[in-house]
């Protein structure tokens, strides 16, 4: 019977992230996927510049970025008469990750190129076409009872990791409870292939806020554009996904003539959270933790973040650098942190399906009465964990700038711990902590690149501490800060660059 150190159940854009992340350690990795291909059609279409930053970590960045465009222009939420409430603003082509804000992007070709990148570790399997269909926990592993293209196999792994979906087997055998956040929408969502060009459709992402019915139009890659629509009262799932019905809902901006249908399919927009991530050697990700309406695109988003936090930890455990109670900060870290985006989703679905006339005047007067507001994407703190500090930015994201000799942050720290500061705070640390540095394979950083002294002196700090994930873990005002604050270091953990 086969041992793993990790099995991951799902090869979605979460399963297969984490196999790469996983893989770059040296980890021994297996993939179980159901389905036998890449499902062909549109699903997720957008991710946020700290995924393409992770997607960066996992050496793939190149891939990516050729397979997928910068969204430049923001998204609107225009009312029935097409003026502007709100806009969430876009973003220069290199924002503070060291890359654009946005990006738009087809789901197979993506999982294409994370599929591709399996291929470079030769510790990492993927197995398609084959489904657990039982689960049985051990004290030092779990078996995996897994029905495969050729028959019955049995296989053995550390730790499992559920990236197998809303319907996920992995949650249901641990018990965890899905905790309702209060939005369960029906939407229609309808992609096609443009055969011409189409002048009236914009390039950026519209939210139409029309209380008649509430849409959403997006502009993803080359031809391929997106309409989500909200179902109303009196609809008919069946009729609505017909071709005369949804060429009808559409007659203002395209027409059979000048496009084809990719794809029609009714979702049910879902706010929901696991309430336990982690039971023993099982662990869930993404859409199995959590499940966000798309008004903010940030569902797969979630899912890829999940990824980050958890991939460092796994190596640290396997590897019996640290004790698996560290295992217990990813749900910490991470739950309240997709809870902040998925309550604002919430909220901002809210404005965009108001469908009561009375209540849209209201909402329109309210915006128009001080011009389009503008609003970005938030940064929220992790929750409790690894890191240190009552105020932000510690446990926050932070940012990529280039450095003196060119290169972007993150290809100089690698998968590693870093510190950046000033140099006599550095090197005025305690041999203790000097040795403690040494034995976790801490990148240090004297902050002679202007933009790394202006985020400190910005901060108030002499010195920042980031984990593996870019994360912060704590900001320091002197040497003696730093020695308290490596204090939370996990020993002797060697990780390469």
């Amino acid at each position: 019977m086969s041992l793993f150190d990790v099995a991951i159940i799902g090869c979605g854009p979460a399963g297969a992230t984490l196999a790469n992340l996983l893989g770059q350690y040296g980890l021994s990795v297996l993939v179980l996927e159901r389905e036998t291909d890449i499902y062909p059609l549109p699903r997720a279409i957008h991710f946020d510049g700290e995924v393409m930053r992770v997607f960066e970590t996992a050496g793939l960045r190149e891939q990516v970025e050729a397979i997928s465009r910068p969204g430049l222009k923001g998204m609107h939420f225009n009312n029935a008469q097409g003026q502007t409430l709100m806009i969430r603003a876009g973003s220069a082509p290199v924002g503070p990750h060291g890359c654009a804000n946005n990006h738009y992007f087809h789901q197979p070709e993506l999982e294409a190129v994370l599929r591709q990148g399996l291929l470079r570790y030769p510790s990492v399997q993927l197995r398609a076409g084959h489904e657990v269909q039982a689960i049985e926990e051990g004290d030092q592993t779990v078996t995996l009872h897994v029905q495969g293209r050729d028959g019955p196999d049995t296989v053995r792994a550390r730790y499992v990791v559920g990236c197998d979906g809303a319907r996920s087997l992995v949650r249901k055998h641990m018990g965890s409870k899905l905790i309702d956040l209060g939005l369960h929408q029906p939407w229609l969502v309808f992609d096609v292939r443009l055969k011409t060009e189409v002048p009236q459709l914009p390039e950026h992402t519209v939210q139409h806020c029309d209380p008649a019915r509430p849409m959403t139009y997006c502009n993803v890659t080359g031809n391929r554009r997106r309409w989500e629509i909200m179902l109303m009262p009196g609809d008919d799932p069946e009729q609505m996904v017909l071709p005369a019905h949804l060429w009808k809902l559409l007659e203002r901006w395209v027409t059979p003539e000048q496009a084809d249908i990719e794809r029609a399919a009714i979702y049910t927009f879902h706010s929901v959270i696991a309430q336990g991530w982690r039971r023993g050697r099982l662990l869930i990700a993404g859409d199995s933790a959590h499940q966000t309406p798309p008004f903010l695109g940030q569902g797969m988003c979630a899912a890829i973040r999940d990824t980050a936090n958890l991939a460092w930890k796994l190596d640290a455990v396997l590897r019996g650098q640290v004790d698996d109670a560290l295992l217990d900060s990813y749900e910490s870290e991470r739950s309240p942190h997709v809870r902040a985006f998925i309550d604002l989703a919430v909220r901002l679905g809210n404005i965009i399906q108001t469908t009561d006339p009375q209540a849209a005047r209201q909402r329109d007067e309210r915006f128009k009465a001080g011009g389009p507001e503008i609003f970005h994407l938030p940064a929220p703190r992790l929750g409790p964990g690894l890191w240190c500090g009552q105020e932000p930015p510690a446990a926050q994201i932070f940012p990529q700038p280039a450095l003196a000799d060119a290169r972007l942050l993150d290809s100089a720290i690698g998968r590693n711990f870093a510190v950046i500061g000033q140099r006599a705070a550095l090197e005025a640390v305690s041999l203790q902590t000097q040795e403690r540095w040494q034995d976790c394979g801490m990148v240090r950083l004297v902050a002679e690149h202007p933009e790394l002294e202006h985020w400190l002196q910005q901060h108030g700090a002499q010195a920042v501490m980031l984990r593996p994930d870019r994360y912060i873990l704590g900001l320091a005002n002197c040497s003696s800060d730093l020695d308290r604050l490596s204090d939370l270091l996990p020993r002797r953990l060697a990780l390469a660059v």
